[in-house]
């Protein structure tokens, strides 16, 4: 049988390397992928307490920001696709003007 603790400890585990591969990082995918781990590692959490408490609305409130994250996913690698095809790159350097006509 797995402790709470462990359980805890991989969802900390888990933000944490996203908050690391987010501050770190410079590729806009990266970061997004980094921003997932950091969603799974909080969903992670809620649904361990939610088990130890014998409680269902954490893992409603998962449910719910799975379903958000699915929606996040399509738009924000749109916006990638998007990104790419006017910069040719994914570096967050580059991006640094929202001007649209602005060229660098």
């Amino acid at each position: 049988m797995v402790s709470l603790t462990s359980y805890a400890f991989v969802s900390m585990m888990l933000f944490s390397i996203g908050a690391i591969g987010v501050i770190a990082r410079k590729n806009i995918f990266v970061i997004y992928m980094s921003i997932e781990m950091m969603l799974n590692g909080i969903n992670l959490f809620l649904v361990t307490f939610a088990r130890y408490h014998f409680n269902i609305d954490p893992q409603i409130i998962t449910i719910v920001v799975i379903s958000i994250a699915a929606a996040e996913a399509a738009i924000f690698l749109s916006v990638i696709i998007l990104l790419f095809r006017s910069k040719k790159s994914l570096d967050t350097d580059l991006f640094t003007s929202l001007a649209q006509g602005e060229k660098k």
